[in-house]
């Protein structure tokens, strides 16, 4: 849904913000957005757990897929039967607070509780001073790497740079199988061009706020992906792949080398137990830089919530040392509080380990009005050129595209 319809569609039920359906007394509904069959399950406990300490307290969860979310949210609020607490995409918090749906949790937050969180995950939900959300879910991005197909290969180590992975994509390629996976649909195919053009110096926004699209490295990164589709280095049909398509080819031994999340590490052990591989760096470009994609989703509280109290007393819950540590090794992500961190499960956990190394080269989606759209206008131009149109031309496009969004 572009975000243009969303604002639009949310300013026209603004007026029903105030009409929300009469909840319960003590009653907290809660929008839970689905990473996995794990998902439900574990908020059903947490009802279990949290009810019985918490007596007159229910809580009510609706578990919603997430390529449906934005649109559910969207429409429940324009019609004020929003819960009083959601999982949202971080990325879509800025929309929130500026149509004021967003509750400030300020006043419930005291020292102690902030600082159980690691500092880089709770910033992107604080927005002019105020925290609107507390980071659920985080997560960054490595390359993950087939051992046998790079022993195959005779490949000693994972590449260092992007002049390096397409060598060993090559001979990866000469042993039958594809060299590098590469995605071109759906959710984050813009932040899989991205990889490579930070690898060239380039941010999405240059300095002076305009699109990072129409810049010498963008265009790099662009011919980079493009040349390795011509030369059947990656997979075939790659704007027919979404990230899980990938990953499953993966988890096949088909694909040497491809990058993703931490939660590909807990899906291997589950359904590819005998996959030996590895995971490392993203690969750096000719002066050195390389950056991986930092994300959070956050937890929100909506405005017109009439039970705040006890949705505060369930986010306490659901913050705790001991919750975390269910939540985020049940998924795979990464932790987002210091205490949690500190256990044996991530401090010895060498997949985990590479993850965490790669934080400090961290960025994550911009926090600006229109983000949503910029990033598809993004999408939209990398599939034009991985079927094969012109680089500089679909680049100068999405980058005037995106600039018009920015002017907004």
């Amino acid at each position: 849904m572009s975000l243009a319809k969303w604002t639009v569609g949310l300013l026209a039920g603004m007026s029903m913000l105030a009409l929300a359906a009469p909840a319960d007394a003590g009653e907290v509904r809660v929008t839970v957005a689905e990473y996995s069959a794990k998902t439900g399950p574990y908020f059903e406990a947490v009802k279990k757990e949290f009810e019985a300490a918490n007596p007159g307290i229910t809580i009510k969860y609706e578990v919603v897929p997430w390529d449906v979310l934005l649109q559910k949210l969207t429409t429940d609020i324009t019609a004020g039967t929003n819960a009083d607490l959601s999982i949202i995409g971080t990325r879509w918090l800025i929309d929130f607070v500026q149509q004021d749906v967003a509750e400030p949790l300020d006043s419930y937050i005291k020292p102690e509780f902030k600082d159980r969180f690691i500092d880089t995950f709770l910033q992107p939900s604080i927005m002019d001073g105020h925290t609107y959300g507390l980071p659920i879910a985080a997560s960054a991005r490595a390359m993950y790497y087939n051992k046998e197909l790079f022993e195959k290969a005779g490949i000693a180590k994972p590449p260092a740079t992007w002049t390096e992975l397409q060598e060993d994509a090559r001979k990866i390629k000469a042993v039958g199988a594809f060299g590098f996976g590469l995605q071109g649909k759906e959710i984050e195919t813009d932040v899989y061009y991205y990889y490579a053009m930070w690898s060239q110096g380039t941010e999405i926004l240059n300095k002076d706020g305009t699109s990072g699209l129409g810049t010498p490295g963008a265009l790099e990164a662009a011919k980079l992906y493009k040349s390795m589709i011509d030369e059947g280095l990656t997979e075939p049909g790659v704007t027919s792949n979404n990230r899980e398509d990938v990953q499953n080819l993966f988890k096949q031994g088909k694909v040497g080398m491809m990058i993703t999340a931490p939660f590909l590490s807990n899906q291997i052990k589950e359904e590819a137990p005998n996959l030996k591989y590895g995971v490392a760096a993203i690969p750096a470009g000719p002066t050195g830089a390389r950056g991986t994609y930092g994300v959070t989703d956050s937890i929100i509280m909506f405005k017109n919530s009439k039970n705040k109290d006890e949705a505060w007393k369930l986010l306490d819950f659901l913050f705790t040392k001991e919750q975390r540590a269910k939540f985020t090794q049940g998924e795979g992500f990464l932790p987002v509080n210091k205490e949690e961190a500190k256990m044996d499960y991530y401090v010895n956990n060498a997949d985990l380990a590479a993850f965490t190394a790669l934080l400090p080269d961290a960025r994550f989606a911009p926090v600006i009005p229109g983000w949503e759209e910029i990033a598809q206008i993004t999408s939209d131009a990398m599939q034009k050129i991985y079927l094969g149109g012109d680089p500089e031309a679909g680049l100068k496009d999405a980058a005037a595209k995106a600039n018009a969004v920015l002017k907004k």
